[in-house]
């Protein structure tokens, strides 16, 4: 159902934007090829199957 626009005062606007900031992913150590690296936590499973490589 269609909704009509409606003017969105700055001070609102720019505290709805403050609210979407990005976080910094938790990091895990794994250890690959007897080396540990910190990996972000949703790719361990990635790196551990070697879909991924880690950078040195």
């Amino acid at each position: 159902m269609a909704v009509p626009k409606r003017k969105l005062s700055r001070s609102n606007t720019r505290h709805r934007r403050a609210r979407w900031k990005a976080s910094t992913p938790d990091l895990v150590p794994i250890t690959v090829d007897g080396r540990r690296h910190l990996v972000p936590r949703n790719l361990v499973r990635a790196y551990q199957r070697g879909l991924l490589t880690p950078k040195d």
